[in-house]
């Protein structure tokens, strides 16, 4: 037997599949990393027997009665029970979706869809607690200048407001109801909720809930309670972001806040628990939901994306983290905040960082201590020598009642610090070897240690720069540039949406921002991450609610979106290129800018679509809500473009922008149109282009800007089935812990997981797959009409470039038109299987928009 083995482990979570819709039979559904050998680590998809159920009638939220809505779930329970099919259910739902989360097995999940009244089926994602980077010790955002960056400052402080009357609710871990920047009574932990600021809220899930069943604490049984009270820390930090008031000072201080949480103390939730949260903060009346949770590489047809649709349909603005998956390249972004009518929210790096001070000859130096550092002293100091590296032994006495200025690299912190001291150093000072500043470990405490801490590149050239400098330790603190500060954080999650819709929409600061903690974790903290910039955007959105009480929450992301400012290249910001829009979005908030302006253009951004269709015109309204007539000159701007997938790379655009009259003049309280015609960018392949509409008034007055963006080219050019390092797709066979690909003498008995497994690598998120069971002997379906299994839609794309899907196959075939028929066994004998793949936006009228694959021969010998 020829074959190829490939090692499985069970410790780790990938993706599951976002759809699988009516017979879906996926047998121990796996997800991989492949790596550039035969070695290959794979997972249990996470929930694999948990799935949503949505029936045929809409939600109430959608204009059905809750009595139809509910007589459907009745008659779905009466027809699953006559046809024998077991589950458990786990949530039922009625007003942003409608249906049931239930646990069924895969064998029992053939069947469901076969149930009257059964409109599709979807995995119940398992989504890990939100990860936030944690800046090193001594190292604090500065929330004052995150504040300034977005300009809600300017709100504060010169318009007056604080979200006063405007209800946010936050799901997430909870908050901490004690923590005095929420009015609450502090570490004795005497505070009872609802509180002053806390007025709603529920815990769906308990402190020991965790759904990660790789994970030792895992504990799928929820205990939920009525006090929404944190213990994780991330739900109190955004919270802080979004509306605290103390000794951290949110966007919107006087917020109301409801606390809807969704995790435990550690470790993953589930999306129906996520839909649960949502029914209950919609229930509850509030203005504005935050999200910063997300699942990546989605479609917005997951069902907590198109919950989230419906609370705007129904009043709620809702604001969503686009994800923290940058280094996965495009199309990572995730739901809910790939939502259609949903604020998808990007990450900038905080402009400021507070650090502790010294002077060297009269120069502020900030620096950070380093972890197993003795404490830092607050006076005395001494002249600083250079010392290169330090990853050698220096002389003895060489640097005797003299502090050591070492280079980053080469070897350890510790290593460094050891060989000044040991040379006689009172301390240690460690430049970092890119810009910004860095924090760092010794590992242990070193023998005899002397003060060790990190400093910027910039602060250590300036000293060696200098003819003899000498340090002075102070008890001060100062905000320092951080070098990354205004562009994109390198986290943030590239779009477009697969369907080619704009996303994201927006950016906020979210890299190194300082903020609430739970005070039994230190009581503040500084994170990073598109959680951190989403309530930015949410407490944003509440002091524009209050300044505008009648704004319609359809039209917040337009307000936002004209207002932004777009923001140059991280890669290499003084080259002046704007960053791309399907990561940017429309720029960073500008809530001033928002609040004030007197014109909204609508729509607030352009998908364009595949380049192939040649030049796109859309008609953009422009809305006078100002006391005078104005005049607008219209232009474009072209940000980079970028190629490629998993591994994206930065190139210029030639896309222009034409419109049907150079300038549009709108008189106070009138509309006026025009018509702007984007001719697409022509490289690079596989590429996503965008740019900027620009209106600038000819007297004062802001400038507006209009997001666009789109595909080069043919998007069904996309490679979605691609072989990786390994050579997928693969005939597998599961042995114990490994993979074994098969290509000949392929035999299954059909029994455990004695079947046939199928491994495929989706570089592009798919629209649809299907498997065609054949007789081998002469390639014919083995029914004229009935001869799939496998079906899906909206499958998403593998998380790196060498990632798989693995799907099994259980010897059955779908016996149904569309009706409601059953599963139907193929007889023993051989087959092979035609993997057929749609790939996004496809024709399915149109072969080129197919890939396909055809399976070695397969015999079935059940015993």
């Amino acid at each position: 037997m020829n074959q190829r083995h490939i090692n499985t482990s069970h410790n780790q979570q990938h993706k599951t599949l976002t759809k699988l819709s009516a017979l879906a039979l996926l047998v121990g559904l796996s997800f991989g990393q492949a790596q550039a050998s035969d070695s290959v680590s794979v997972t249990e998809a996470e929930g694999g027997n948990l799935w949503f159920v949505e029936l045929n009638s809409q939600p109430v939220a959608s204009g059905n009665s809750k009595k139809n809505v509910q007589a459907a779930k009745t008659a779905f329970r009466q027809a699953a029970a006559e046809a024998g099919v077991s589950f458990k259910e786990r949530r039922a739902f009625d007003t942003l979706f409608n249906g049931f989360s239930v646990e069924i097995s895969p064998g029992e999940r053939a069947k469901l869809m076969q149930i009257a009244g059964v409109k599709a089926i979807y995995p119940v994602e398992v989504i890990q607690a939100p990860k936030a980077d944690v800046l090193g010790t001594g190292i604090v955002g500065d929330m004052a200048t995150a504040l300034s960056m977005t300009g809600a400052n300017i709100a504060q402080n010169s318009l007056g407001l604080d979200g006063s009357g405007i209800k946010v609710a936050v799901m997430d871990t909870g908050i901490d109801i004690d923590h005095p920047d929420f009015g609450g009574n502090g570490a004795n932990g005497s505070t009872t909720f609802p509180t002053a600021r806390v007025q709603y809220g529920y815990d769906f899930v308990g402190d020991a809930f965790n759904a990660d069943s790789s994970s030792p604490s895992y504990n799928p049984v929820t205990t939920p309670d009525n006090n929404p009270d944190d213990c994780g820390g991330h739900g109190t930090h955004v919270a802080g972001i979004v509306g605290a008031n103390g000794t951290v000072k949110g966007v919107a201080p006087a917020v109301t806040f409801g606390a809807y949480r969704v995790f435990g103390c550690n470790g993953s939730t589930t999306a129906d628990v996520m839909i649960a949260a949502m029914e209950r903060a919609y229930n509850d009346g509030m203005h504005v939901l935050n999200m910063s949770i997300g699942s990546a590489f989605q479609w917005p047809q997951y069902p907590t994306a198109q919950a989230a649709d419906r609370m705007v349909a129904k009043g709620m603005v809702v604001v969503a983290s686009i994800g923290n998956s940058g280094a996965s390249g495009l199309y990572s972004a995730g739901a809910p905040g790939l939502g259609k009518d949903v604020i998808g929210v990007a990450s900038f790096d905080n402009s400021h960082v507070m650090q502790a001070v010294a002077t060297v000859n009269g120069q502020d130096i900030g620096y950070a201590p380093m972890t197993f550092s003795p404490p830092i002293p607050t006076t005395g100091g001494g002249e600083v020598v250079p010392v290169g590296e330090a990853c050698s032994a220096l002389a003895a006495g060489s640097l005797t009642g003299k502090i050591a200025l070492a280079a980053r690299g080469s070897c350890a912190f510790g290593i460094k610090a050891t060989n000044a001291i040991n040379a006689g150093a009172e301390a240690v000072l460690i430049s970092n070897n890119v810009a910004g500043p860095f924090g760092g470990t010794l590992g242990a405490p070193i023998p005899n240690g002397k003060p060790v801490v990190s400093i910027s590149l910039a602060d250590g050239n300036a000293i060696r720069a200098m003819a003899a400098p000498v340090l002075t330790w102070t008890d001060r603190s100062g905000s320092f540039p951080s070098a990354t500060g205004g562009l994109i954080s390198s986290f943030s999650s590239y779009g477009l949406s697969p369907d080619l819709a704009l996303k994201p929409d927006i950016g906020a600061p979210g890299g190194n921002i300082y903020s609430t903690y739970p005070l039994e974790s230190g009581a503040f903290a500084t994170l990073g991450g598109t959680s951190m910039s989403s309530p930015h955007v949410a407490g944003s959105v509440a002091l524009l609610l209050q300044a505008k009480p009648d704004t319609a929450p359809a039209q917040v992301r337009d307000i936002l979106q004209n207002s932004a400012d777009p923001k140059n290249w991280f890669g290499a910001p003084a080259l002046g290129y704007l960053d791309n829009v399907h990561r940017q979005g429309a720029g960073m908030l500008d809530i001033a800018g928002s609040i004030q302006a007197t014109t909204l253009v609508t729509p607030g951004k352009i998908a364009t679509g595949e380049g192939e269709a040649g030049p796109f015109t859309q008609r953009l309204t422009i809305q006078n809500k100002g006391t005078e007539a104005v005049t607008y000159n219209l232009s474009s701007v072209n940000a980079l473009s970028t190629g490629g997938v998993v591994t994206p790379s930065a190139t210029t655009s030639n896309a222009t922008v034409a419109f049907s009259s150079p300038s549009v003049e709108v008189a106070p309280g009138s509309s006026a149109t025009v018509d702007v015609t984007i001719t697409p960018a022509t490289a690079p392949a596989y590429g996503q282009y965008g740019g900027y509409v620009v209106l600038t008034p000819t007297t004062a007055g802001q400038v507006y800007r209009v997001p666009f963006a789109g595909y080069v080219g043919d998007y069904q050019a996309i490679p979605t089935v691609t072989p990786t390092a390994n050579g997928f797709p693969w005939l597998a066979r599961l042995n114990g812990g490994s993979y074994t690909k098969c290509v000949a003498d392929c035999s299954f008995s059909m029994q455990g997981n004695d079947m046939p497994f199928f491994l495929v690598h989706f570089e592009h998120q798919a629209q649809y797959l299907e498997m065609n069971i054949l007789h081998a002997g002469n390639m014919m379906p083995v029914h004229p009409v009935f001869h799939k299994t496998n079906v899906e839609e909206y499958i998403p794309r593998n998380s790196t470039a060498t990632g798989f899907f693995s799907l099994g196959w259980d010897g059955t075939r779908i016996h149904s038109n569309g009706g409601k028929g059953k599963v139907k066994e193929v007889p023993n004998g051989s087959y092979v299987l035609e993997l057929k793949v749609l790939k996004a936006l496809g024709d399915p009228n149109n072969a080129a928009h197919w890939d396909t694959w055809t399976s070695p021969v397969i015999t079935i010998n059940r015993p």
